[in-house]
């Protein structure tokens, strides 16, 4: 007969020493999600000194005093520094007093739900081990600039009016401590479970946006290429948008001034890592060099990547087709669409080792022709022509020097221009004939490649077409929920604030997709004036701690069954007879005898 499990096994704190450091640790257990097997991990409290003394950490101190109370300490440990740790005023707002309290629901009340439905929540309570309490402040966070645009200064303050998630003040100091105790591995772990909810041949478009950062110490900080024209340092923000599932299922950071090309060998590792598998990459011309190709290739991935027309196995099949006035002979037309296509069975075989190489699988060229964009790009080239000429034609005249700061190659990008040795004096200029040649040779023509899909040359067209909901993701993320802004200054409260905005834009492009997809876009202007409509609902909470929620009405009936929610007991209105409902308003018609 085996030795009887102890309960309090998990609460029992022992000395955990790594790297010479003396942790006070706990290893509670939780089921793996891809075994099912029970494994057990170590939760660190605070720090032991030589003397046996406990000196509580980040995780004793945002913790719950429920869940403090549950952790036992050997006898011979001093503990008396847990006696100094302030309570975090993690306490239910009824119990505050003995008044009433009247506050605003409705509109938290949906995200909470959206919460649920989405899977969020029970994610976060995994990877928080059931801290039910983190989980809520999470929630509260994500939430707060959502419906707001408020930075966490004001938190506290919205709190009074609002019943939120979390039932607890949240402070400036407080919300410091709950994003510097988020960490890369509960990121990682976010985004295995998040990975476990796709789809097989999932569409995932990978894309960055760059946003300007106040904090001057943060190590992401380059000024790379601000497109605000602001005098700010930025970071570079990659996410990857599941396209069906109509929200972000992967986040990273890197510094302002990577090129995306740069970036994506890191994206592909983090992927393997989360558990992502049999999804399909979309990616725009920003991450397409032949080095990332065969990485791609080598993988086995399935993508969809734009690649430059003046990539050069792409510009000799352009060449091919010869002169023509309106449109290549050897290309189709799609009606519905109005541009022409053709599609390139190519094998294209790349190192795998020194000795070994491996052929691509259905790899296939997708190139594009648009007589409009044609006609476009070929004027605005002779337009920038003449602007160049005018311009070097009068700096070689008045003998002026070329403006600091200025690169010649790209300022005057069609012109071939000789300085005066030394100098940057205009010695002569000449137009570059054989640049001029292959742009308007290019003009027109987009180039798509795909990677083991059987996708026809306008399948693959319309599926990469769908990046422009990635596109509105961002828009979203800067404007409606006020992340345009870095507002943190250290990289623990970086990789934190991280953390909870993407929870905040899970939670947000679920909204904005039911919106867009249901009869909701035509009764509201956007997703958040359907919010709007929300925020009247109120939690009443009584003295004896029982709580109503008033009535929902009109316009708020049609969002609840939009998103499917069904209304809080008591809150729905009641059900009309048959009878009346088929009855017409108005005096009833004159009986004719």
């Amino acid at each position: 007969m085996g030795r009887p499990v102890d309960p309090n096994a998990q609460f029992r704190v022992k000395p955990h020493v790594i790297n010479g450091y003396t942790y006070a640790s706990t290893q509670p257990h939780f089921v793996d999600p891809n075994t099912g097997k029970k494994r057990y991990r170590y939760v660190h409290w605070g720090t032991l000194d030589e003397s046996m003394s406990f000196i509580p950490g980040l995780s004793y101190i945002i913790a719950s005093p429920e869940e403090r109370a549950k952790l036992i300490f050997p006898d011979n440990w001093d503990i008396s520094a847990t006696e100094r740790i302030p309570d975090l005023g993690r306490i239910d707002k009824s119990a505050q007093t003995d008044e009433c309290l009247n506050q605003l629901y409705g509109d938290v009340w949906l995200l909470e739900q959206v919460a649920k439905i989405t899977g969020i929540r029970n994610d976060l309570e995994l990877v928080f081990h059931g801290n039910k309490e983190i989980v809520d402040d999470i929630l509260t966070l994500a939430i707060f600039p959502y419906l707001t645009k408020y930075s966490y200064s004001r938190v506290a303050r919205w709190q009074r009016n609002v019943r939120t998630p979390s039932t607890r003040s949240l402070s400036p100091a407080d919300i410091t401590r709950l994003t510097q105790s988020i960490t890369e591995q509960h990121r990682m772990d976010l985004l295995r479970l998040r990975a476990m909810r796709l789809k097989k041949d999932e569409l995932c478009a990978a894309d960055s946006t760059s946003r300007s950062a106040y904090g001057e110490g943060l190590a992401d900080i380059r000024w790379g290429r601000n497109k605000e024209q602001i005098a700010l340092a930025q970071t570079l923000e990659v996410v990857v948008y599941t396209l069906s599932g109509h929200m972000p299922v992967y986040y990273r950071t890197f510094p302002g001034n990577m090129p995306d090309s740069r970036s994506l060998e890191t994206i592909m590792d983090d992927l393997d890592h989360a558990g992502f598998r049999d999804i399909v990459l979309i990616t725009d011309r920003g991450y397409e060099t032949l080095g990332n190709l065969e990485k791609l290739i080598l993988r086995g991935q399935a993508m969809i990547m734009c690649s430059k027309v003046g990539r050069k196995d792409i510009s000799e099949v352009i060449e091919e087709m010869g002169e023509f006035s309106d449109r290549p002979q050897n290309m189709t037309l799609d009606p519905d669409a109005r541009i022409y296509y053709m599609q390139i069975d190519g094998l294209y075989t790349c190192d795998q080792d020194s000795d070994e190489h491996r052929a691509s699988e259905r790899l296939k060229l997708n190139i594009y022709f648009d007589s409009i964009r044609r006609s476009q790009e070929l004027l605005d080239v002779d337009i920038s022509t003449s602007y160049q000429s005018a311009v070097l034609a009068e700096l070689l005249r008045s003998g002026d020097a070329v403006p600091d700061g200025i690169d010649i190659r790209k300022e005057y990008k069609y012109h071939r221009v000789t300085l005066k040795e030394d100098t940057r004096f205009i010695q002569s200029y000449e137009l570059d004939e054989q640049k001029l040649t292959k742009v308007r040779k290019l003009s027109g023509f987009f180039a798509i490649v795909s990677h083991r899909l059987d996708f026809s040359a306008m399948e693959v067209f319309h599926t990469y077409r769908l990046r422009d909901e990635q596109e509105k993701y961002f828009q979203q993320m800067k404007d409606q929920l006020g992340a345009d802004r870095q507002r943190n200054w250290s990289e623990e409260g970086k990789t934190g604030r991280l953390f909870i905005l993407f929870v905040s834009m899970i939670l947000s492009s679920y909204v904005r997709h039911i919106w867009k997809s249901t009869s909701l876009k035509s009764k509201f202007s956007s997703s958040l004036d359907m919010l709007d409509e929300m925020r009247s609902i109120r939690m009443i909470e009584y003295p004896d701690r029982s709580r109503k929620i008033t009535p929902f009405v009109g316009a708020q009936l049609d969002i609840c069954e939009a998103f499917g929610f069904d209304i809080p007991e008591g809150s729905a209105p009641a059900n009309r007879p048959a009878s009346e409902s088929k009855r017409k308003r108005g005096r009833p018609r004159k009986v004719r005898s």
